[in-house]
C-alpha cells in the first residue's frame, strides 16, 4: 500500500483496462472454474466474467472522475473535499458468484488507490487463485491484491492487525454480524451485503406471459442462489388461480441436470449443506400448514439437485413466510390490491 498508493489514476485504469481484455478473452476458462466449484450454469458462468470485465472498464473510465476534488461554496478562501486511499481492506467474499462479488468490490477499492486482502469462501479456492493471478497478470504490482486461503475462524485475526483499515462482506447475516462487530471494536469502516427475501408482485394490469416467464427467471438464477433472488411472490386475487397454474407448469418444465449443458436450466447446488437447509425449511412450512404445489424433496441422483419447488397458503409462523431459501424455492401470497400486497 505504501508504494501503491502513490500510482497515478492513469495507471491503475490501464491496469484494470487489462483485466477486463483478459477477462474478456479467456471468459471460457475463468467460467469453466466457477461451473466447476460450485455449479452455476457454464452459460451463466461466462456471463459473469463479461461482467466482471465491464465493471473493470467502467471504473477505468469513471474512477478519476468520482475522485476528483469537490468544491465546497464556503466564507473561506478555498474549501474542497479530497479523497484519499484508506490502505489495506479485508473482503470476505461468497461462493454464489465467485468472480462478480470479489472483482465488484476489488476493482473501485484499487482504483482508489487501496490494496485488498480476499478471504474467498472455502469452497471457491481455485476461483480465488485465479483473481489474484488475473490481477498480476494484468501488470498491477505485486501484493496488490492478495488471497488468503484461510477458515472464517481466521478473519478477526486479520480484521485485528492494525494494517487493515476497512473490511466488507457479503454473505449471511450470521457472518455479517461478527464481522460488523469485529470492525466495529476497532472502530473500522465496514459495508455489508447480507441476505434478502425479495418480493415479486403481480397485480391484473400485467401481461401473464411476461409475469410468469419473468417470475421462473428471477426465482431460478443462479440456480436459485443469490441474495436478489425473488423468493415470495404477492399475487392479486383476482389473477392468482392462473398465475400459480402457468407458474408451476413453468418450473416444472424447467431442465435440470449438468450445467455444462447448454441445455439446462437448473444445475445443482453448492453444497451439501445447502440442500439439507433448504429440505428442513421446506418441511417445517409445510408442517405449519403451507400447500406443497410441486418440488419439496432433493432428487435421488449424484450431485446436490434440488427440484424447482412451490409453496402457496404459507403460515405467517413459517420459514417460508420470513426466511430466506437458498435454492430454486418459491413461496405463493394472494393480496386484495396493490396496497394490501405491499
Amino acid at each position: 500500500f505504501a508504494s501503491y498508493r502513490k500510482t497515478s489514476f492513469a495507471e491503475r485504469a490501464g491496469w484494470l483496462l487489462k483485466v477486463a481484455e483478459i477477462l474478456e478473452n479467456e471468459k471460457e476458462t475463468f467460467a469453466r472454474m466457477m461451473t466447476t466449484e460450485m455449479g452455476k450454469t457454464f452459460k451463466s458462468a461466462v456471463e459473469e466474467a463479461l461482467k466482471c470485465a465491464w465493471v473493470s472498464r467502467y471504473y477505468a473510465e469513471h474512477g478519476a472522475s468520482f475522485l476528483a476534488d469537490e468544491v465546497v461554496e464556503t466564507g473561506a478562501k478555498r474549501s474542497y473535499v479530497h479523497y484519499q486511499p484508506l490502505g489495506a481492506v479485508l473482503a470476505v467474499m461468497p461462493w454464489n458468484y465467485p468472480f462478480w462479488q470479489v472483482i465488484r468490490a476489488s476493482t473501485p477499492a484499487l482504483m482508489a488507490g487501496n490494496v485488498m486482502l480476499l478471504k474467498h469462501a472455502s469452497n471457491v479456492p481455485q476461483c480465488a487463485l485465479m483473481i489474484e493471478d488475473l490481477y498480476r497478470r494484468a501488470g498491477f504490482p505485486e501484493g496488490v491484491l492478495q488471497t488468503l486461503l484461510i477458515g472464517s475462524q481466521q478473519v478477526d485475526a486479520v480484521l485485528n492487525d492494525p494494517r487493515v483499515m476497512a473490511a466488507t462482506l457479503t454473505g449471511s447475516e450470521g457472518a455479517g454480524v461478527q464481522v460488523g462487530m469485529g470492525a466495529a471494536k476497532r472502530v473500522k469502516k465496514v459495508v455489508l451485503e447480507l441476505g434478502g427475501s425479495d418480493p415479486f408482485i403481480v397485480m391484473p394490469s400485467a401481461n401473464m406471459d411476461e409475469a410468469v416467464a419473468s417470475a421462473v427467471k428471477a426465482r431460478i438464477t443462479n440456480n436459485g442462489q443469490s441474495c436478489i433472488n425473488a423468493k415470495r411472490f404477492i399475487v392479486a386475487a383476482s389473477i392468482a388461480d392462473e398465475f400459480e397454474r402457468r407458474f408451476v407448469k413453468a418450473m416444472e418444465s424447467l431442465k435440470i441436470g449438468d450445467p455444462f449443458d447448454e441445455m439446462t436450466d437448473l444445475g445443482p447446488l453448492a453444497t451439501l449443506d445447502g440442500v439439507r437447509d433448504i429440505e428442513e425449511g421446506v418441511r417445517k412450512t409445510i408442517e405449519a400448514g403451507a400447500r406443497l404445489l410441486t418440488g419439496g424433496k432433493a432428487l435421488d441422483r449424484a450431485g446436490y439437485f434440488y427440484p424447482p419447488t412451490v409453496m402457496s397458503n404459507v403460515p405467517r409462523n413459517s420459514p417460508g413466510y420470513c426466511e430466506e431459501f437458498f435454492g430454486p424455492v418459491a413461496s405463493l401470497f394472494r393480496a386484495a390490491d396493490v396496497d394490501d400486497a405491499i
